[in-house]
């Protein structure tokens, strides 16, 4: 049984070394990668039990996928397809003022077709808690229902659900995202979104301990956790606001960061850790993660809690 399931796309991640441009290069790194499973990958490496979910092509390249999620621990139930193929994306890298672009190539992926009836949703029922991301129902019609419907047997359970919200812009529009989403809320438990996005989906402005109360009341969350990057994140809970400052961090690689906290935070929830400890951890995961190249927050518990040791708490209790 999984402590944490996770559902949703991975695909394979390629880039030109250092910051050179794609329509230039004469060779790509290739990295694996999606929301979900690297929120799985760093609640593993958190003490949970995790499991990643989705459905992919039976083909040399979904079995890479799946390949380098069990090498990073965690367990997967994969919907094997004879159509559809495995989704790709493309990194450029660059100082300002260039700065890093992202070329999604992902359409007619195989989960996009993925319905209820292909997955095991047994791992669902039997699991502590569900998580997805906002990623997830802005890939097809097909998957918004599907996500809806997990999330409906994950409740019907008892298992706790969690999304982070997850916005991007390269997928959908803030409309169309705050309409499917904010349906998706009432099967929510456990909410974290970036401040940014919650201005520009959900179009809350003003203080960000007020977002999170206001949040939590009017879509009676029970946990609310609102990311601000250098600023550090909070956490509303029991109508009790968490504040958490960043840890410094010398960056080599800022994507999946913010998964890297979020399965972090999850992850010491689970295993009985209060919220502002909770969140001390996932800053933790966070900052470590962005010295580590790919996607995927390779860290150890140890590694952590050395970070927290050296750097102190930096929280506070409102």
């Amino acid at each position: 049984m999984s402590d944490l399931v996770a559902f949703g796309e991975t695909m394979l991640r390629l880039s030109p070394p250092g910051h050179q441009r794609l329509e230039s290069a004469s060779s790509l790194e290739l990295h694996v990668g999606g929301s979900e499973s690297n929120v799985a990958v760093a609640a593993d490496r958190l003490g949970a039990v995790a499991t990643w979910m989705s459905k992919l092509p039976r083909n040399p390249l979904g079995r890479r996928i799946v390949g380098e999620l069990h090498q990073c621990g965690i367990e997967t139930d994969v919907a094997w397809s004879r159509t559809g193929r495995v989704g790709t994306y493309y990194v450029e890298t660059a100082g300002e003022p260039r700065g890093s672009n992202v070329v999604y190539d992902r359409d007619s992926s195989a989960i996009t077709t993925a319905t209820p009836e292909e997955l095991n949703l047994d791992r669902i029922r039997d699991a502590r808690l569900f998580f997805t991301s906002g990623i997830t129902p802005a890939l097809s019609p097909t998957l918004r229902e599907t996500t809806m419907k997990l999330l409906q047997t994950a409740r019907s359970a008892g298992t706790t659900t969690a999304l982070d919200l997850n916005y991007r812009e390269k997928l959908w529009s803030p409309k169309e995202a705050q309409d499917v989403l904010t349906n998706l809320f009432p099967g929510i438990d456990v909410l974290i979104i970036a401040a940014r996005d919650a201005k520009a989906v959900l179009g809350f402005e003003g203080d960000h301990r007020q977002l999170a109360h206001k949040l939590g009341s009017q879509f009676d969350f029970t946990t609310v956790v609102v990311t601000r990057g250098s600023q550090g994140a909070l956490a509303w809970h029991d109508s009790v606001v968490h504040d958490q400052d960043a840890f410094e961090t010398e960056t080599t690689e800022p994507i999946g960061a913010g998964d890297a906290f979020s399965g972090a935070f999850l992850a010491r929830r689970l295993a009985g850790d209060d919220v502002q400890r909770a969140l001390e951890y996932a800053a933790a995961t966070a900052a470590l993660k962005r010295t580590i190249p790919g996607d995927v927050a390779r860290v150890t518990m140890e590694e952590v809690e050395r970070v927290v040791a050296e750097n102190g708490t930096g929280g506070i209790t409102r």
